[in-house]
């Protein structure tokens, strides 16, 4: 090959290589703020008619070793508690992995689903795998606590 075509070759791979690592922070965060979102509006759903959840998570949801209203409280507690961390980038990877297993917990437990809903939740999974596997990414709150407690260890 030419040595011309090599360099051309390697400085364009070299290009798209920098374009893919500006781009994982907005990806990421693109990620996390979807998902936050689609769990968050599960878990105010869930609070908003509180006898409907207990109802639905007696009749409905087959939750494996809990109690319903145990499982509807966890739930709830966890759709909220964990997409408003996870949208901020907090524990992100703790979000991510708690989001994960309420995700595999919906699709075991509701017998009901239809092929085009688990596909959703399969995309869902899909989506919180990635922010496990790379984190939460430069924009999140736990990338400013690095940062911040890299400079506190350099001053000391």
């Amino acid at each position: 090959m030419n040595p011309l075509t090599c360099s051309r070759l390697n400085t364009s791979y070299r290009w798209l290589i920098r374009g893919g690592d500006l781009l994982q922070p907005l990806l990421l965060l693109l990620f996390r703020l979807w998902i936050a979102n689609v769990f968050f509006k599960s878990g105010l759903t869930k609070i908003d008619d509180w006898d409907t959840t207990i109802l639905l998570f007696t009749e409905e949801y087959h939750v494996p070793l809990l109690p319903p209203a145990i499982a509807a409280a966890l739930a709830a507690a966890g759709e909220l508690g964990l997409s408003a961390l996870l949208a901020l980038g907090l524990g992100g990877r703790f979000a991510a992995a708690g989001l994960f297993i309420l995700n595999a917990v919906a699709v075991i437990s509701y017998p009901g689903l239809t092929e085009a809903t688990r596909e959703f939740h399969y995309y869902w999974g899909m989506l919180i795998a990635v922010v496990l596997a790379f984190g939460p990414g430069l924009l999140s709150v736990d990338a400013l606590l690095r940062l911040w407690a890299g400079r506190c260890a350099a001053r000391d």
